[in-house]
């Protein structure tokens, strides 16, 4: 069998965890959560996961660069800016949990990689079998640059690879609701599978019910519904049918952080496979119960050996 090709694009950033009078830095970005924990999954399969994304020159992008290495993402389309760096965020948990974020990100390198990529980087990413991004991937780029992004990934859709898209709306990012409202729906044009997080899909289109979020994305084409519902029941919905999976049920949690990318990657590792869709999510919601009960986005390896299989 042939080695199966996906690549995640996004931003990664500098974290500062707050933890009582002390920071502790790491690493972390939605689609570079998923890709590291896809990473780890598929070790022993046939899959190459690439990241995409623009770094700066300085040490801590290429600690970042040798942390992604290291763990088996494969960095060849990472761009390296001469005169920008990472952004930075710092996140806060409160007792139950639940996160708060303050953002540095303004002039990211991240936010420009589409300005400066290659007609060959980009016809690499056409030929990817697979692409998968976020809302925070496409809201973080220039309206030029979205467009570029829309071709790319439609460009990819009609040689054959499947998109998988995950809605992470975050309101901040956008200029208005109609700006985010009109990008997702292009996107979710040319979608395989959509990830999404139904508090986000309420927050943006004002859904009353679930079934009005899936008939508005099937009305856009997109073949598999993934709806995430936080500790609850996701439920899966195609032309064939529709099920319910339920979560893992956690004692604790701890930090909810990277919650939705590790279930993501635990969906995608068991589903770019071929495995059901039903066993895809109990891979997801698996990891993503681990996850959460521990601080970070990244977890220590020997809390995640255990999904590799």
């Amino acid at each position: 069998m042939a080695d199966l090709n996906i690549a995640l694009i996004g931003e990664c950033m500098i974290e500062l965890l707050h933890e009582g009078d002390n920071f502790r830095q790491g690493f972390g970005g939605d689609t570079l959560n998923t890709a590291v924990y896809l990473s780890r999954l598929s070790a022993n399969k046939s899959v190459n996961v690439n990241y995409v994304t623009a770094l700066g020159q300085d040490k801590i992008s290429q600690d970042m660069i040798d942390s992604w290495n290291a763990e088996g993402v494969n960095t060849q389309f990472v761009q390296r800016s001469e005169t920008k760096q990472p952004g930075l965020y710092m996140v806060e948990t409160d007792d139950s949990g639940e996160r708060s974020f303050i953002y540095w990100r303004s002039d990211a390198a991240a936010k420009f990689w589409l300005e400066t990529a290659s007609e060959a980087l980009i016809e690499q990413l056409v030929a990817q079998d697979a692409i998968y991004l976020s809302g925070i991937s496409v809201a973080i780029l220039s309206p030029e640059s979205r467009e570029k992004l829309y071709d790319l990934l439609g460009r990819c859709k009609a040689a054959g690879g499947k998109v998988y898209f995950d809605n992470n709306y975050r309101p901040k990012l956008w200029e208005s609701k109609e700006e985010a409202a009109e990008s997702f729906k292009r996107i979710l044009a040319v979608t395989h599978t959509g990830l999404l997080t139904f508090d986000d899909e309420q927050a943006l289109f004002g859904d009353v019910d679930i079934e009005e979020c899936i008939a508005r994305t099937q009305a856009l084409g997109v073949e598999e519904i993934v709806i995430k519902r936080g500790g609850g029941n996701c439920q899966i919905v195609t032309a064939e049918q529709t099920i319910s999976v339920p979560a893992t049920k956690v004692e604790k949690v701890v930090d909810t952080t990277a919650a939705g990318d590790s279930f993501a990657a635990g969906y995608l590792a068991k589903r770019i496979l071929g495995e059901s869709s039903e066993v895809s999510a109990k891979k997801g919601h698996q990891l993503a119960g681990t996850v959460i009960q521990h601080k970070g986005a990244l977890i220590d390896t020997k809390y995640t050996d255990a999904f590799v299989d």
